[in-house]
């Protein structure tokens, strides 16, 4: 049942989204587009306060109601470079603004894009741990809530993959093939 939610938040997240920014561009609607958009972190909270009620009411912690932490860590760590990505496309194929400008792919300006996604990531992993954390307190039975400390693990693990792999681009730059050749 959680789960489903969790995929009805995604959904309606990103419903919220594309009904601001089909406001915004195609309707000529400025104000009504940001009121939508503003609506996006409205989603994370009903999916929060459904999931510890659904731990309260007695259900076991599972990988789902992990997730439901985890997906608001990531929305409120990438919710706005997310919003301006999308908003930033939406607005060059409808509004003919300026094409998107593409990331960095080499050298050094590669591995600062690398390690600023990577402090998005920690962002997500303080906040998304701190929100299972806080589940595992109120719901106060460490039997139930078990799911969610292993959760914290794998994250953690994932996390710290991720810092190695973002380093590693200080160390072993991509190069420009083109320019190489």
């Amino acid at each position: 049942m959680i789960m489903a939610f969790i995929i009805g938040c995604e959904i309606g997240f990103w419903l919220f989204v594309l009904a601001g920014l089909f406001s915004r561009y195609i309707l000529k609607r400025k104000r009504l587009g940001s009121v939508l958009l503003l609506f996006t972190p409205l989603v994370d909270l009903v999916l929060i306060v459904a999931t510890v009620i659904d731990l309260r009411n007695g259900a076991t912690a599972n990988t789902a109601h992990g997730l439901a932490a985890v997906y608001i860590g990531v929305s409120v760590a990438y919710g706005h470079r997310m919003i301006k990505w999308a908003d930033e496309r939406f607005a060059h194929r409808f509004a003919g603004g300026l094409p998107p400008a593409p990331s960095p792919k080499h050298g050094r300006a590669h591995a600062s894009h690398e390690a600023k996604l990577w402090l998005h990531h920690l962002v997500a992993w303080v906040l998304g741990c701190a929100i299972l954390y806080a589940m595992v307190w109120f719901v106060g039975d460490g039997q139930r809530t078990s799911a969610l400390l292993s959760i914290v693990k794998l994250w953690t693990v994932v996390l710290g993959i991720d810092l190695l792999w973002s380093l590693s681009y200080f160390i072993w730059p991509k190069k420009d093939k083109a320019a190489s050749r």
